[in-house]
């Protein structure tokens, strides 16, 4: 045994020996393993977050209304600073910013995103967080990340036992995901804070031909998704199966069993990083893309179509749900809205305009590279840049890979 791993385990066992004289801490969710799981440690992390992943955002129409003094400032600076520069600059309402830098035909590509934790994994929390990061760079075809900064914020809540055991957990996690999108977390900041949160800064220099500008959507496309829907779902009945009053109200359409692989499927989903889906825009012609995540499928693809330069509306005929997650839904009346598209997603799939006699190939494409399937969801139509998703959509039932 090496030494780091004996000082790690040292001190998980004494975070637990104190969760469990303490009443008010979270408590582990299953024995320590570290050949499992390099170190791994499930603590009820979730406790610590009153809201809960990105469902926390502020309303859409609300946060339109915020930014329009900030999009007006914007808009000014970009004539009174940027007309001699060919490159257009890109920013408020879409997945990233795009700033024309001062030196020959670069631009900076920038974006920034953190939430609260939404799983019971420290580790995998970080994957997710990152990945979500990173999703909003992928979403404009930007393959590459030059930097990385980690947001973080210590709970109050925690002992410092369970500060010391949970929060290098999250960082390895996020750091994890950053080595494998090929970048590096440089610094950030850390901050205590009533509730735990995790997030980050992506960075990157690159040419105008590395990036894919989302509004050339043209009558005729299809729409692709990339990832299913339902994470908030999964993580809300995996919750519940330890709250008798919530559980009672699904049970009989989910098992216990079903709710745990559902759950492992939505962990599985929002840490694979969008990047493969990001390089593949390129090789099949997309004309935009956005990622589904805090304001539902509708919402993001609403947006995406608010910014086409045709006019041109989404219709959306199908919705891949991780198995079971859909009945769930159901069974909680109005709760998520995620037949209407209205359910948030963390970490969810790229949403892509692509060319119709692209799209097939592209599907093909990523699951061959990538062992998960994307889907056609929809068309787009003449219109006045609107999205709907149709009256009865056709639920497609994702199975959980074993």
């Amino acid at each position: 045994m090496s030494y780091q791993t004996s000082v790690a385990q040292d001190s998980l066992a004494a975070a637990q020996l104190e969760m469990a004289g303490n009443p008010n801490s979270i408590a582990l969710r299953r024995p320590f393993d570290p050949v499992a799981h390099d170190l791994e440690a499930s603590f009820r992390l979730t406790r610590f977050a009153d809201l809960k992943g990105r469902s926390c955002k502020v309303p859409q129409d609300v946060l339109g209304k915020l930014v329009e003094s900030l999009q007006q400032d914007y808009s000014q600076a970009d004539q009174d600073q940027f007309m001699h520069v060919a490159i257009p600059r890109i920013g408020i309402g879409l997945d990233c910013s795009v700033t024309p830098l001062r030196h020959g035909g670069l631009c900076l590509v920038q974006t920034t995103d953190f939430f609260y934790p939404l799983v019971d994994d420290p580790y995998m929390m970080g994957k997710i967080a990152c990945a979500n990061v990173l999703s909003d760079l992928y979403a404009m075809g930007v393959t590459e990340c030059d930097n990385m900064l980690m947001l973080l914020g210590v709970s109050t809540k925690m002992t410092e036992k369970e500060r010391d055991v949970v929060i290098p957990l999250i960082m390895r996690g996020f750091k994890d995901s950053a080595l494998e999108a090929g970048t590096s977390v440089t610094g950030g900041q850390t901050v205590i804070n009533p509730w735990c949160t995790i997030g980050g800064v992506a960075t990157t220099i690159c040419q105008p031909n590395e990036y894919i500008v989302p509004d050339n959507a043209v009558m005729g496309d299809v729409l692709v998704l990339t990832k299913p829907l339902g994470t908030q779902v999964a993580v809300n009945a995996h919750q519940w199966l330890d709250q008798p009053e919530r559980w009672n109200r699904i049970k009989l359409v989910v098992s216990e069993e079903d709710v745990r692989k559902a759950y492992h499927r939505a962990m599985d989903s929002m840490s694979r990083l969008n990047r493969i889906a990001a390089r593949l825009m390129h090789k099949y012609n997309a004309h935009g893309s956005t990622d589904v995540t805090g304001f539902g499928l509708l919402g993001h693809a609403q947006n995406l179509a608010s910014h086409q330069k045709n006019e041109v509306s989404f219709v959306i005929h199908n919705l891949p749900v991780i198995a079971k997650m859909a009945a769930v839904a159901k069974a909680c009346g109005n709760m998520f809205q995620l037949l209407q598209g209205h359910a948030p997603e963390t970490s969810g799939g790229l949403l892509i305009c692509l060319p119709r006699e692209q799209a097939a190939a592209y599907c093909k494409d990523i699951e061959k590279q990538e062992g998960y399937q994307a889907w056609i969801i929809g068309i787009v139509e003449k219109g006045n840049r609107t999205a709907r998703i149709i009256d009865k959509p056709r639920v497609i039932e994702v199975p959980v890979k074993d």
